[in-house]
């Protein structure tokens, strides 16, 4: 076993191993997974790391990684290379563990380089520990852990995939290990020529420990001018890198993932990027006959139909490079592939594996009543009574009810995220979320009129809202469309502005699980509501939940002394007033990134339809025209900040700010209103002066007491337990 603590003779030591970093604010790059409100740094600085497996290519950080966690938890550290131990060393570390754990009640985490190289047998003899929390792993594999970890031990760990370091961060590796006077080359005089600087970053291809043996092998065996300075110019550079490797396992994840290009490529119409990869595999040693196997079957798969006679072709190069083999086999090889890449392109032939799935997922049981052949018993036994025709119903769908009345929305299924059920996890969550959404908004007449009542719908009659108007989906619509428009890495950090009940934060996360999500809510109680739901998430995972008013989100931001700069800003209905200015909009956007994506949507009240045109056929023209004026005044009203405003206002607001360009697109959503007896009391409700009045208290102002009497009478006769066609007009700001 290897210790990471041991202090190690550190000019015997490669300038690599002297130049690794002690914390997270000297290690360069990664910064999607350890830059500032990412999870693992939010993990690695609370202590509260749990079991992780670091992927990537040599020379990015992953060791470093874990040395840094252990200089920074109290926790046990066990460190072992798998090359070297097996499973004897496992042991002696599970034992160490557990005397930890019961005798100094510690975690101890077990840190194992090139996991990838434990065969399953040594991998099943880790995961019982693992399971049952007497060890915390942190794995590192340049190898995909999909393909060489064995899944038990995936899917109770967080991946984290390390990428190549860029130029930007290998040029300041170098400049950070030529100053350093510890652990560098500091106390020496050295130049590097511009040229010779590109050199190195460009022939390390992303490795920063090959880049540093490099550039100590030019520094070490080039003497010193006559000014005392070691001047390492473009033929020193060459000299210390000799060659670029090519990185290809046939065997590993390079292998499939350069065949993945290359497919795609085919795929794509690209016969210049076909040739390349198809290039970078023979180079390598990849075997011709695998390639011309997967162009046999892409020529059925992905041409098919659309140029029957491609298999035919592709499979007489095939038969070619048999007869000639290499090198001369190379020209079959390109024609296949340059044919490929420019034949018209058809999926078609992947219908029958639909087909195939359909069958095997089916599930024995009888067909449900009202979907079963009507034609011979109907009559005896009511087969096809109650099958409602889509085609008959607007939008060729209808909704019909499977839970008896008084068990609407009861929950009775909790999904795992095990087997089977992973994959329907997350889809039967956020139908739930949306559902959860109808039932705890302040649901009400249109937007406007009863937008401070304090009356609050039943359950059940909230319910029979959602039902019969689909409110439920209107929000699981605008939620869909919000995040259309984002493109969210898993790393990135997310500001939900108004959260209120979550519809947009838990989407969020999981969307992000290695990033963050911050919740900035406008009410005490829902922001209640969101710390009593994210209870049963660990503490670094869980949102963090701000208070306050949008407009003031800057000035909270520098009170929590927050250092994030968020990837992306979401949000439903965050300007309930005319407050949304470009001021505001400034102060908002400067703790965004410079690539930060931007979707908001915001309800318009002054487009609510209008009651009136409910009761055209009812009233006399006179009281009809009466009612019409009246009603329009409330959403003239210059002074309402509710209604003074539309999409121009803020698309005002939003252009040129100097950080994304904006696209304001206004969308009408149509939907079915059922109109419960609570709504109809809602509208003619008596509220204090101090609050915005009714629409019943507008109507008695301009109507008298007689006209009010008759207008309240039609409303109640006519429109109480009533489906009517409504809409809701939403305006999407979203960055293009």
């Amino acid at each position: 076993m290897e210790d990471l603590f041991t202090p190690i003779d550190k000019p015997n030591e490669p300038l690599a191993a002297r130049m690794r970093p002690k914390t997270l604010d000297d290690f360069y790059g990664q910064q999607h997974i350890v830059g500032p409100g990412r999870l693992l740094r939010r993990a690695i600085q609370a202590d509260q790391l749990s079991s992780v497996i670091f992927y990537g290519p040599p020379g990015t950080g992953k060791t470093t990684l874990a040395r840094i966690i252990a200089h920074n938890t109290n926790a046990y550290f066990i460190a072992i290379n798998a090359v070297l131990a097996g499973i004897k060393d496992l042991r002696e570390a599970i034992k160490e563990a557990q005397t930890q754990r019961e005798i100094y009640y510690k975690r101890t985490i077990l840190f194992i380089d090139e996991v990838h190289r434990w065969n399953k047998a040594q991998q099943d003899a880790l995961l019982p520990w693992v399971e049952n929390g007497t060890i915390i792993l942190v794995g590192a594999t340049t190898e995909n852990p999909y393909f060489e970890v064995i899944k038990p031990l995936v899917s109770r760990s967080r991946l984290f995939q390390l990428q190549s370091l860029t130029s930007e961060d290998l040029k300041l590796v170098i400049e950070r290990a030529i100053s350093d006077p510890e652990n560098g080359y500091g106390k020496l005089s050295i130049t590097i020529d511009p040229s010779a600087l590109l050199h190195f970053v460009k022939i390390s291809n992303g490795d920063a420990r090959s880049m540093l043996n490099a550039l100590e092998l030019a520094i070490e065996t080039t003497s010193q001018n006559e000014k005392g300075i070691i001047h390492i110019n473009m033929e020193v550079a060459e000299e210390s890198i000799q060659k670029k490797a090519v990185l290809y396992d046939k065997e590993g994840d390079a292998h499939y993932d350069t065949i993945s290009a290359f497919i795609k490529s085919l795929r794509g119409s690209d016969p210049d990027a076909a040739l390349y990869w198809m290039a970078r595999m023979v180079y390598a040693g990849e075997d011709p006959k695998f390639i011309l196997r997967r162009m046999i079957i892409f020529a059925s798969e992905d041409v098919g139909m659309a140029d029957p006679s491609a298999v035919n072709i592709i499979m007489s190069c095939a038969q070619a490079f048999d007869y000639i083999g290499m090198p001369e086999g190379r020209f079959p090889l390109s024609q296949a592939a340059i044919y490929l890449a420019t034949a018209k392109k058809c999926n078609s032939t992947l219908g029958f594996f639909d087909a195939l799935k359909a069958v095997e997922n089916e599930q024995e049981g009888k067909v449900p009543n009202h979907l079963k052949d009507p034609s011979r018993d109907a009559e005896g036994f009511g087969h096809g009574t109650g099958y409602m025709y889509p085609h008959s119903y607007r939008d060729h769908w209808v909704a019909q009810q499977y839970l008896p009345s008084s068990l609407q929305g009861r929950i009775f299924y909790e999904p795992s995220d095990q087997g089977y059920e992973q994959q329907i996890h997350n889809d039967v969550l956020r139908r739930r979320e949306a559902q959860l959404a109808a039932i705890t908004e302040r649901q009400s007449s249109p937007e406007i009129l009863t937008f401070t009542g304090k009356n609050i719908l039943s359950q059940k009659e909230r319910w029979l809202q959602r039902t019969i108007s689909q409110t439920g989906q209107l929000f699981a619509t605008i939620r869909n469309t919000i995040f259309m428009h984002l493109n969210l890495q898993r790393h990135s950090c997310v500001l939900d502005l108004n959260a209120a009940t979550g519809l947009l934060t838990w989407e969020a996360m999981r969307q992000v699980p290695e990033g963050g999500v911050w919740s900035f809510v406008y009410q005490e109680e829902h922001s209640k509501l969101l710390e009593q739901q994210s209870q049963r998430l660990l503490e670094i995972e869980r949102p963090i939940i701000w208070n306050g008013q949008w407009q003031t989100f800057h000035k909270c931001y520098k009170e929590n002394k927050c250092e994030v700069i968020f990837d992306a800003i979401i949000g439903r209905n965050p300007f309930t007033a005319g407050e949304c200015t470009r001021k505001t909009v400034s102060n908002l956007l400067s703790t965004v990134s410079s690539e930060c994506r931007v979707s908001i949507s915001q309800t318009v009240p002054y487009y609510t339809p209008r009651i009136y045109t409910l009761l055209r056929d009812k009233l006399t023209k006179k009281l009809y025209d009466k009612i019409s004026k009246i009603e329009e005044k409330i959403y003239d009203n210059k002074q309402d900040s509710m209604v003074n405003w539309n999409e121009n206002d803020l698309k005002s607001a939003w252009e040129k700010n100097g950080v994304c360009e904006i696209e304001i697109e206004l969308i009408e959503h149509a939907m079915d209103l059922f109109l419960s007896p609570q709504i109809i009391n809602n509208w003619f409700e008596e509220k204090s002066t101090e609050h915005r009045p009714s629409y019943g208290q507008h109507l008695k102002k301009h109507l008298t007491a007689k006209e009010f009497q008759k207008v309240k009478q039609l409303i109640q006769q006519n429109l109480t337990n009533k489906v009517i066609p409504w809409s809701t007009s939403v305006v999407y700001i979203y960055s293009t």
